[in-house]
């Protein structure tokens, strides 16, 4: 498997005088680009390698520091729109406003919530952008909008937004249990790894470490490791005996690993808990198709 770099995908410690402004950036990637031409020791070849990982490391050390100067720049503007300059009297209706605000943030993000668990991701971005609108720099609306992002596959889009949530909330569960979830998608599977048994260790959002649980399920199916891949998806439905997804996933892990019979059970199972839901559909779909003599998909 070719080796992808990708936000944490190594340790290696960043120079210390590594550059920061963009003008530096852009001379230092020139540089390693001329270098890379023509043949290398191995030790070249790996010091190559550390020079790459660090100029990485400093590019989204510098993004991050945008995305956060570009957040502040957005709350400036919010406090200009609060403030009427009539002293004590326009405060204290600016601060009323900033409550109505939040108020209407908060209707907006339960908005994005229910768009995400019927998925419909597009919707559910609109109304979190909305709520990121009102309340500039909620963790939990953009969390959930880093999430919207990721359905719809933008995985670099959604990796950013996470990482300006992160910068700010380290112990964010969801945006870092949606992490692991696109190094899963990049096969970037002991990142995935790292991220994913991090947010159950926090174990401070239910629905982050319900996910958790669900996406090591889906690393450990991805890696054929299907022992390891059906005690997670049994442990998601212990977690939430509604999310049929699991059903589903279980049922692709019992089957690749011989036990036809349990399969066939997990795929019952879910298909009588919710014959509407998309993943209760699935589940009747692929009883059937098995029925007629087909396989269950490995990829979905």
């Amino acid at each position: 498997m070719t080796e992808q770099v990708l936000p944490m995908a190594s340790h290696a410690p960043a120079a210390a005088d590594a550059p920061t402004t963009l003008a530096e950036l852009v001379l230092a990637e020139q540089a390693l680009r001329e270098r890379l031409t023509g043949t290398h020791t191995v030790s070249e070849r790996a010091s190559l390698k550390d020079e790459i990982i660090a100029l990485f490391r400093a590019v989204e050390a510098t993004e991050a520091r945008v995305a956060a100067l570009k957040q502040s720049v957005k709350s400036l503007a919010e406090e200009w729109k609060k403030s009427d300059g009539r002293g004590s009297s326009g405060s204290s209706r600016g601060a009323q406003s900033q409550r109505v605000d939040h108020l209407g943030a908060s209707t907006f993000v339960e908005k994005g919530w229910s768009r995400l668990a019927l998925g419909d991701a597009p919707a559910a971005e609109e109304a979190l952008h909305r709520a990121l609108a009102l309340a500039p720099g909620s963790s939990e609306a953009e969390a959930l909008l880093g999430w919207a992002q990721m359905m719809q596959e933008q995985y670099d889009v959604a990796l950013l937004t996470f990482h300006n949530v992160l910068l700010r909330e380290p112990q964010n569960a969801l945006a870092r249990t949606n992490v692991g979830y696109i190094c899963l998608r990049k096969k970037i599977y002991g990142e995935a790894i790292e991220h994913l048994t991090k947010a159950i260790r926090l174990d401070n959002d239910p629905k982050a470490t319900l996910y958790a649980h669900l996406y090591l399920g889906l690393v450990y199916f991805d890696r054929e490791m299907y022992d390891d891949a059906r005690m997670f998806f049994a442990k998601t439905l212990a977690l939430g005996p509604n999310m049929l997804q699991a059903y589903f996933e279980l049922g692709r892990a019992h089957w690749f690993a011989g036990d036809k019979a349990a399969a066939r059970e997990a795929w019952r199972d879910g298909a009588a808990a919710n014959k509407f839901n998309p993943w209760g559909k699935r589940c009747a779909e692929v009883l059937a198709a098995i029925e007629a003599g087909e396989q269950p998909p490995r990829e979905v």
